[in-house]
């Protein structure tokens, strides 16, 4: 082989590239958004994974690589857990400068303080009280009714599970804590439950199975029939407030139950679909579904 046949080899160099250019794996910085183009990392956390490399834990921290502009990220973009946040630092400052109730008097309600007026016009006209308990038994009825018919007509269970875990986990808890009867409380005989029976404050099954029927029925569009029970669940609520048949904390809670307790006869839902490996849900086994 001759010298003329060698041919010389040429070391291959790596082009540094500087950050405000494109790199050659297609990735590029973005000063405005902070962002590298083609990732969805922003520089925060691709700093915060490049402290994890050395040094001690607080070098390793997410905060420390934290700037003014990160700060104002969130507070423009994240306004709603910031105003969570400050939330809790004035309830704090509520809750550890606020004069307990003493035992001998009646519970403080807030709701009780507004709806002072509609206590004193319903205690002076007990026609008046009935007539609105009587409707509100009526719009029981109808929860009622609307839960059945979904799992006895639609064949879906979903509405009536939920109810049946609600009711349960209340009796459980109304029980466990019973509450005192409010001093004023204005009773009716055609009040559900009817007939001026004992029941338990906490929580509200009013408003519970309320917002479980409403759910569904925006889960099937319908609805203008949802908001039709929001707003008459408002109402009741106001007059359960007026009649001081509940406190605050029930409705609030019953409204939180009614959301959770739905959410769970879904999941059991979808357990129950893995576990039988079908496709639909039904509390009816394939055997008795002959043509």
């Amino acid at each position: 082989m001759s010298a003329a046949a060698v041919k010389p080899v040429v070391p291959v160099r790596r082009r540094s590239i500087p950050l405000n250019e494109n790199h050659t794996n297609g990735f590029s910085i973005d000063d405005h958004s902070r962002r590298i183009v083609g990732d969805t990392n922003t520089l925060m956390e691709i700093n915060g994974k490049k402290t994890t490399n050395g040094g001690g834990w607080i070098s390793k921290a997410s905060f420390m690589t934290w700037t003014a502009r990160d700060i104002v990220y969130v507070a423009r973009y994240h306004w709603i857990p910031c105003m969570f946040a400050a939330g809790l630092l004035f309830f704090m400052g509520v809750e550890y400068t606020l004069h307990m109730i003493p035992a001998s008097s009646q519970p403080f309600d807030i709701g009780f303080v507004v709806t002072r007026s509609l206590h004193r016009v319903l205690a002076s006209s007990p026609d008046l009280n009935t007539v609105l308990a009587a409707l509100n038994t009526v719009f029981v009825g109808m929860q009622t009714t609307y839960i059945v018919w979904t799992w006895l007509v639609e064949g879906r269970a979903r509405a009536t599970i939920s109810a049946l875990f609600m009711f349960t986990c209340r009796g459980i808890l109304g029980y466990s804590t019973q509450l005192p009867l409010p001093q004023d409380f204005l009773g009716s005989g055609v009040d559900f439950p009817v007939g001026n029976v004992s029941f338990f404050l906490f929580f509200s099954g009013h408003v519970a199975g309320s917002m479980i029927a409403s759910l569904d029925m925006r889960r099937m569009q319908r609805l203008r029939l949802a908001r039709l029970f929001d707003i008459l669940n408002v109402l009741q609520s106001i007059r359960l407030l007026g009649t001081r048949g509940h406190y605050t904390i029930d409705l609030a809670v019953g409204v939180g139950a009614g959301i959770l307790f739905d959410s769970l006869a879904g999941k059991y839902e979808e357990m129950s679909k893995r576990h039988l490996g079908t496709n639909g849900f039904s509390l009816i086994s394939k055997d008795s579904l002959v043509n």
